[in-house]
């Protein structure tokens, strides 16, 4: 008998707001694919498998990937979600150059040839640094080691630099001192054996949703929970122990749990003495920070304190995880630094149920921050300084060593060098600087001061707008390559549609730059796979070593963790399984830390601490998630986030109109009054630009090592607008 037909009225008025949005095409599309296809989710760094469903060369619609390993077919919001941006009216299709009346269509080889003619004429008045490249970690690996390559051989500038700068910098930075390697030390199965589980500044329900799953599995089978953040996010309303840390004060809490640990003596001597190097320093650092004091400087109750050493120090096995709430700080370096002082401590690490992770937030920030589009970095996580990894890269690209720039500036001061001057034309790819760097009015101001500016995007982002020429890029399914996941793993992303209308894949868009500079010769690839066979050659011997991954194997192992370093080898899911780290002495290093205040406190005139962050819904700028509606709908624009007892004392109630206001800037958002906040600070998302952008209030200080901006912590007031 056959089934009537789908009542869509109906079926509304029933379910409400749970009924997914029709998908392109209609249901009949959606549930009649011409194939389907195995890649990855586009947005963070969980890379999670998913099968997307493709008709006429349009994605319709997805169907759970349960054999991919790590999130089993599971999804969050975005996840689901995310194939509705394929076929948006605001999709790039021909190349752009803009006019006094607006932005009009042009050729391919108009706009490319602008951009080469641009790009010559700037370098040979003021020099080739005076042309810079922006890249961005949502690219495949492939098309970040292309992007190092094509800046430092085609352009020929040091000064490039990639939108990783405002994610994982701090953690790899503090990762390669202590342990000589920038990964996370075990595969998320381990999470799931850990007796004691810590999370600092990481919101996991709503940034890294799968990963909570792996937290709820070992909690089912009796571990404990530790959640420090200034907010009691949704993972920590069950936790065992939730600390409120201050904004900033993340080392002094650390060193705090480490001085009880030591008082106590749940200290490894054994594996401190025989694996490690720098501990006495530690242990006299942390001498000063009692409970009480590392209470009052991390604004928690030193009971608070004791509590998590007690948890944590005499477990069998545990596992810390941390992302951005404790990186993007002045002290960003230093605060991972504390973390995996504590991790160390206890010798409980390269073992079933023993490790550390770092949550990666964007879609290929473990592997874009590996291949070289980083601008003190080569490919395999080289140093570019390095006489001996100059050599070597430069050998695999044929080139004189002479020829490769060296160190350029990082991506916040590469905005500071177009705002004086002395950076005079940029090229940009998937990246949203206007949005996502701080202090947004001095951002446009830079990007109004260049002589030219092209940009590679498959949206107008908000930055795009300030775009000379526009080059109409392609989305995450209409090209193959790899990305690397949080846990290390290298996996295949698999072309389901071709680009619409005249927009190309990225890669042909730099090669055909690169011939028209005169540099074809270095750039002979006809496929992305070419482009991943030459980076594994030029990572082999580095502390990213993919030389042993193949597409093949790739696809045979769904995924391989890296270092792998011959064909033979099957990855290393697990770091530091001997007691052995890559370092110069084979231990691993610790590194003592003071506390050190923010850039910016509080004072009478700004008494407030903002701090910024996700929420579950969107994703990074926003280019992509406020394009898809049911995505806006479940959060449709930024509120700022306030206790009641702070609401009360400024006579604010949830939805009345507020005005935050710090020394840089001011946005008028409602507010959302909760009691999940600390009452001496405020939140606000940072997903939209313009009048509603959070980073018009966020400060340009940077932590020395990383440079990564204080997104994390400033001063502010809150008004009632009138």
């Amino acid at each position: 008998m056959a089934k009537p037909p789908l009542n869509l009225p109906e079926l509304k008025k029933q379910f409400g707001p749970s009924l997914p949005e029709v998908p392109p095409g209609g249901w009949q599309a959606a549930g009649d694919p011409d194939r389907l296809v195995a890649t990855h989710c586009c947005f963070c760094g969980q890379q999670c498998g998913i099968n997307l469903k493709v008709k006429d060369n349009k994605v319709v619609g997805f169907e759970p990937r349960e054999d991919f390993p790590f999130n089993r077919g599971k999804l969050c919001p975005k996840g689901i979600k995310r194939y509705m941006q394929n076929e948006h009216p605001d999709r790039l299709l021909h190349p752009l150059r803009r006019t006094d009346a607006g932005f009009v269509q042009i050729s391919w080889e108009e706009a490319l040839q602008r951009t080469v003619d641009e790009i010559r004429r700037i370098q040979k008045a003021f020099g080739k640094d005076a042309f810079a490249v922006l890249s961005g970690v949502s690219l495949t690996n492939e098309k970040s080691y292309l992007m190092g390559k094509f800046a430092r051989v085609a352009i020929q500038t040091s000064n490039l630099d990639y939108n990783g700068r405002l994610c994982m910098v701090s953690a790899g930075a503090g990762n390669k001192k202590a342990f000589g390697i920038d990964r996370a030390a075990n595969s998320w199965e381990d999470i799931v054996l850990a007796d004691v589980i810590m999370v600092t500044g990481a919101n996991v329900s709503e940034c890294a949703p799968i990963t909570t799953d792996y937290i709820w599995r070992a909690r089912d089978r009796g571990a404990k929970l530790i959640m420090i953040d200034p907010r009691i996010t949704p993972l920590a309303r069950t936790a065992d122990l939730h600390i409120p840390v201050r904004p900033g004060g993340d080392a002094a809490l650390m060193n705090g749990i480490l001085h009880v640990m030591l008082q106590r003596g749940w200290v490894n001597r054994e594996f401190i003495d025989s694996c490690t190097t720098g501990f006495e320093e530690v242990e006299k650092a942390v001498l000063a920070y009692t409970p009480e004091v590392a209470g009052k400087l991390s604004g928690v109750d030193p009971a608070l304190i004791v509590r998590a050493a007690e948890m944590w120090g005499p477990a069998k096995s545990s596992f810390l995880l941390h992302a951005r709430g404790i990186e993007h700080h002045t002290s960003g370096v230093d605060n991972v630094l504390s973390c995996i002082n504590l991790v160390l401590a206890t010798g409980r690490i390269g073992k079933p149920g023993c490790g550390y992770g770092t949550i990666t937030g964007q879609g290929n920030g473990q592997g874009g921050r590996e291949h070289g589009h980083k601008c003190d970095q080569l490919p395999g996580n080289r140093d570019i300084e390095n006489p001996e990894h100059r050599r070597y890269i430069a050998e695999v690209w044929k080139i004189a060593e002479s020829e490769m720039p060296h160190k350029g500036h990082t991506a916040e001061e590469i905005i500071q060098l177009m705002h004086s001057g002395e950076i005079r034309g940029l090229f940009s790819i998937c990246f949203n600087p206007v949005v996502s760097l701080p202090d947004a009015n001095f951002t446009k101001e830079a990007f109004n001061r260049l002589e030219h500016y092209s940009v590679v995007d498959f949206f107008l982002s908000e930055t795009a707008r300030h775009a000379d020429i526009v080059l109409p890029g392609s989305l995450h399914e209409e090209d193959e390559g790899t990305t690397t996941s949080a846990e290390g793993r290298v996996i295949r992303i698999r072309k389901a549609v071709d680009p619409p209308g005249e927009a190309r894949t990225d890669w042909h868009i730099i090669l055909d730059i690169a011939r028209r500079l005169g540099r074809g010769e270095y750039f002979d690839y006809s496929c992305p796979e070419d482009i991943f066979n030459e980076l594994r050659v030029a990572s082999r011997g580095g502390a990213a070593d993919y030389y042993g991954i193949t597409y093949e194997k790739i696809e045979s192992s769904n995924g391989v963790f890296w270092p792998c370093p011959a064909l033979d080898h099957p990855g290393t899911p697990r770091l530091f399984e001997n007691h052995r780290f890559p370092t110069t002495d084979g231990r691993a290093h610790f590194q003592p830390v003071e506390y050190k205040p923010p850039a910016e406190e509080t004072d009478e005139e700004y008494p407030i601490v903002l701090t910024t962050g996700r929420v579950v819904s969107q994703y990074l700028s926003g280019t992509q998630t406020r394009r898809i509606a049911g995505l806006v709908k479940q959060y449709p624009e930024p509120q700022v986030e306030m206790h009641p007892e702070l609401a009360a004392r400024l006579g604010v109630r949830s939805t009345d109109l507020v005005r935050v206001v710090t020394r840089r800037g001011e946005v008028t958002l409602h507010a959302m009054v909760v009691q999940s906040i600390r009452p001496d600070t405020i939140f606000i998302p940072y997903h939209w630009g313009d009048e509603k952008s959070a980073n018009l209030l966020t400060i340009r200080a940077l932590d020395p090592v990383s440079k990564i901006p204080e997104f994390k912590t400033c001063a502010c007031r809150v008004e009632i607008a009138r």
